[in-house]
């Protein structure tokens, strides 16, 4: 495919809303979105199966038509490369489809009973009004994992767009109507970010949202967290990481470094699945890193545009500033930089930081770039110490030729998921994804997120002329 308009040079601000909008006006905006999809729903949820499939395969031959248009106005506004997005769309992509095949899956269980001519069961039903708050680092991916087993589950759904990439996901909002939807069954609601909290306690607040989840930071997801609770409303969290990456003394080095570098660099590192804690056994050390750095100092960054540069920038300046203040708590604390560590505005090529200590807040503190920290341990238990040692707990790895051996750590990291001998970045529409600790809880993808979408009730069928209580 030709890339002939491939072009952008940083995030752009999210131009979905005037300026002069107020936050009144957004609320009012967002409000007659919910009791659209409310009002929707009885519709619906008596869809067939089959026809929903149908719709949902329909929408991915969309995004797969509308890829290009996609990429170009996704790179503009939150500056990824275009691989990235590639797997982003593809991703997407099957999840669609997979969402497709859920549709006939959701189902109940007859159920034993004491009672002498009753029928017991447990079915599931739609809940109502989903609202999904999908974040900019994978934006086509987030958005639809937000969206599509929700409508596989007969639900209504609002997709409250992030204030940073508001385009694109008003574009996924269109391709779902394009293809078939009822406009009012997806929505994408959009505001200025001063008026994001507003908008999203109002949303929270509406008696027809029934299910909310989010992908984000930990910090809004505790807020988001919090104001479900209030309302007593079940909510779904995928939030930050801080992905450990343990090499063991008998693992494939250059297999495990090509999986470092995917992990830690893919997408200048804004994932919340990025390598960053790369846990190293001191006899390897030395072989891991010498390699490591070699193939890293190549990875540089640049213009989106830019071919030759691997990484493109960072989302905004303030991300820059940031991590560069991290760098430097390390460094006046004893860490060596053995690649990169300058930041250049929103650009910063791919960093490896070396003697990270627990002193240090880029220790603990996800950094969210393209940054990969050294630290070196002297046997097995103390590499899970290490790996666990963190508020966070979505990804991890483990690097081993005994599989065994792997298999035991693996069971021992605290995390939502972990992978032996790959990279800590994946994403399969049928396996459940999702984080322990500060890293959030429950579960998208495979069918264990067909119980976050759906309402499980116990009913009785009982006889004409069962007994009744003699009173």
């Amino acid at each position: 495919m030709a890339h002939d308009n491939w072009q952008t040079n940083k995030p752009k601000s999210p131009l979905s809303i005037s300026p002069s909008a107020t936050s009144e006006q957004a609320i009012e905006r967002a409000v007659s979105s919910v009791n659209a999809a409310a009002s929707a729903f009885p519709t619906w949820s008596q869809v067939s199966p089959e026809k929903r499939a149908e719709l949902l395969l329909s929408a991915a031959d969309n995004f797969h038509r509308q890829r290009h248009a996609l990429k170009i106005i996704a790179a503009q506004e939150v500056g990824s490369k275009e691989n990235w997005l590639d797997i982003n769309i593809d991703t997407a992509i099957k999840l669609l489809r997979y969402a497709a095949s859920l549709t006939s899956q959701i189902s109940g269980e007859t159920l034993p009973t004491d009672s002498l001519g009753k029928v017991s069961m447990s079915i599931r039903q739609p809940v109502g009004v989903c609202l999904g708050m999908a974040s900019w680092n994978a934006p086509i991916l987030l958005a639809i994992r937000a969206i599509a087993v929700p409508l596989a589950c007969a639900n209504t759904v609002i997709l409250k767009a992030s204030e940073l990439c508001p385009q694109t996901h008003q574009l996924i909002g269109e391709i779902f109507t394009q293809s078939g939807f009822d406009q009012h069954v997806v929505q994408v609601v959009t505001n200025q970010p001063d008026e994001a909290s507003a908008v999203v306690d109002a949303l929270i607040a509406h008696p027809a949202i029934r299910r909310i989840n989010f992908t984000g930071s930990t910090r809004v997801g505790r807020l988001i967290a919090q104001r479900c609770a209030h309302y007593l409303k079940p909510c779904l969290l995928e939030l930050s990481g801080k992905s450990p990456f343990i090499v063991l003394d008998d693992a494939d080095i250059e297999a495990a470094v090509d999986a470092a570098i995917y992990g830690s660099f893919m997408n200048q590192g804004q994932l919340c699945m990025s390598t960053e804690k790369i846990v190293l056994q001191e006899s390897i050390a030395a072989q891991f890193i010498e390699c490591l750095v070699a193939k890293a100092r190549l990875i540089t960054s640049n213009l989106t545009a830019d071919t030759q540069a691997k990484l493109g920038p960072l989302i905004n300046i303030e991300s820059g500033i940031r991590i560069q203040s991290m760098i430097d708590d390390a460094t006046a604390k004893g860490a060596q930089i053995l690649c990169g560590g300058q930041v250049n505005g929103v650009y910063l090529d791919a960093t490896i930081i070396d003697k990270v200590i627990p002193s240090m807040r880029i220790y603990f503190e996800e950094c969210f770039a393209p940054v990969a920290q050294i630290i070196r341990c002297k046997n097995d238990d103390e590499a899970i110490t290490i790996a666990n040692d963190s508020d966070f707990g979505l990804s991890a790895a483990v690097f081993s030729k005994d599989i065994n051996r792997a298999l035991s750590i693996a069971k021992r990291i605290e995390s939502g998921i972990c992978h032996i001998n790959s990279t800590t970045i994946a994403d399969e529409a049928q396996a459940p994804f999702g984080g322990m600790k500060s890293s959030g809880y429950g579960r998208f993808g495979s069918k264990a997120a067909i119980e976050e979408f759906t309402e499980l009730r116990w009913i009785t069928i009982s006889e004409s002329g069962s007994p009744t209580p003699p009173f």
